[in-house]
């Protein structure tokens, strides 16, 4: 599946290698959790499965559409607006 909002992103930006959620480390919360990447800025934040759904409020927060799974091994890609795996 393909949307309009994935045409123009990069597959990754640039952003500080982590494995942990930044969102959750500065709220004082030592938990692993997924992560993710938004390809508009290169924020890293926690799923959606995880307590605090850090990606989510990332997006409603700026609107960048698009998040990337920041698993190793993983090049999916959430479409926020189409709800759409790509």
């Amino acid at each position: 599946m393909t949307c309009a909002h994935t045409e123009d992103l990069p597959a990754a930006t640039t952003a500080d290698a982590t494995d942990f959620c930044p969102d959750c480390r500065a709220a004082g919360y030592q938990v692993w959790v997924h992560l993710r990447q938004c390809l508009t800025c290169g924020h890293v934040a926690c799923c959606d499965s995880s307590p605090h759904r850090h990606a989510t409020a990332h997006h409603e927060a700026t609107g960048h559409p698009v998040m990337r799974s920041y698993e190793p091994g993983e090049n999916w890609r959430w479409c926020y607006l189409d709800k759409a795996l790509v």
